[in-house]
């Protein structure tokens, strides 16, 4: 069995809106370039793909490794949406394992534009386009209200208790050059900004963007780095409560103990997080399923959160930095762990991190998201 690590992360630029040039093969080709030479390889040292994207229909993953002149020995194409950059990682992780591929490209963008993500969120799958959509629903912003409002009365939150959660992002957000939102988000700002689906406003909802993320899986060493990043623990959960629960709580407790029991961690020994986060509530409920919320006081944990105390999301996440069609910005989470255990984070580094926390979370099934991953990144 080989040993699968994390040797290099690449990404595109993000943009709000993107020029003609900007199409998703070409942010995928940028993405690409940067974390092949991140991990001081070429694309002939590649030998598996694994793809994500909304937007390049009609071509598949085969389109791709062919007009990147890819010759491959494992090739995946997953669908499954903010689990989707995970779900490749723990697939990507097992070929290594089992000598299926030495050098895994994985690969996620979109560059679907306004316009474009609205058609895909009004027929996003059977029960969204026959029974939502003609309600006008309002897209996944419609169903995560709905969740944020259940989470509010189970928790005794009100509306401004989320400010600190957006302001922190947004202050980390401003040391991500690739960020699409840098400038300070005061509480002011956040509780008169404009409604969107009430009780989320216009900073709860994640901006859609164009861009790409890449990461390569090597069973080798990248000898440029004085640490490397491994797995040490991967879980997921995948429709675990048939739709039938509040949304206020994940899969991600049906495996809890067993990923920290596999890495031999406790919640305390994590250094940073990488929390799925298109919309505030669902980090929330991610973090307190994951036991690092004390005692499930979701409503002191947010009124303690201050500028940069606890390092979440320490690239600003996707509310702030923006979400390419929701595939890479789950790699961004995970290239961001990756960077912080390598010491690579710059302006970002969290001083001695070792263990990192990496979710993913997506495919709103029809009250809520369906499918859930979690991973223990380790540094060495």
């Amino acid at each position: 069995m080989f040993d699968p690590k994390i040797i290099g992360v690449g990404q595109s630029e993000y943009t709000r809106h993107p020029s003609e040039s900007q199409t998703v093969q070409n942010l995928m080709r940028d993405a690409t370039n940067n974390a092949l030479n991140d991990a001081n390889l070429s694309l002939k040292d590649i030998d598996g793909l694994a793809i994500a994207s909304f937007s390049i229909t009609p071509d598949s993953a085969i389109d791709i490794a062919w007009r990147f002149g890819l010759s491959l020995n494992w090739l995946l194409q997953d669908t499954n949406g903010g689990s989707s950059a995970m779900n490749m990682l723990g697939h990507a992780m097992r070929a290594v394992q089992t000598g299926a591929a030495k050098n895994i490209l994985i690969l996620a963008g979109d560059a679907t534009g306004l316009a474009g993500y609205a058609k895909i969120a009004n027929a996003y799958n059977s029960a969204t386009r026959d029974h939502l959509s003609p309600l006008g629903h309002g897209g996944p912003n419609g169903v995560y209200s709905l969740v944020t409002t259940r989470q509010m009365k189970k928790f005794n939150l009100q509306k401004e208790d989320y400010a600190n959660l957006l302001i922190a992002q947004r202050n980390w957000a401003s040391m991500n050059p690739h960020a699409v939102y840098k400038s300070p988000l005061s509480k002011e700002e956040y509780i008169n900004a404009p409604i969107v689906a009430g009780p989320l406003c216009r900073y709860d909802c994640v901006p859609v963007i164009a861009g790409s993320y890449a990461l390569i899986l090597s069973r080798n060493e990248n000898d440029k780095l004085q640490k490397q990043v491994r797995v040490k623990a991967f879980q997921q959960s995948f429709n675990y409560d048939n739709q039938e629960g509040d949304g206020t709580e994940t899969g991600i407790i049906t495996f809890k103990d067993n990923l920290y029991g596999t890495a031999n961690l406790a919640p305390q020994d994590i250094d940073v997080y990488s929390i799925y986060d298109d919309y505030p509530a669902i980090v929330l409920a991610q973090l307190n399923d994951l036991g690092l919320i004390k005692d499930s006081d979701i409503k002191n944990y947010l009124q303690n959160m201050s500028n940069l105390d606890i390092p979440l999301n320490t690239w600003g996440g996707m509310l702030s930095a923006g979400q390419p069609g929701g595939m890479a910005g789950g790699l961004n989470g995970i290239g961001e762990v990756a960077l912080q255990l390598q010491n690579r984070a710059n302006d970002r580094q969290v001083n001695s991190a070792k263990y990192g926390i990496v979710t993913g979370y997506g495919m709103t099934l029809y009250r809520h998201g369906g499918t859930v991953s979690a991973a223990i990144l380790e540094g060495f």
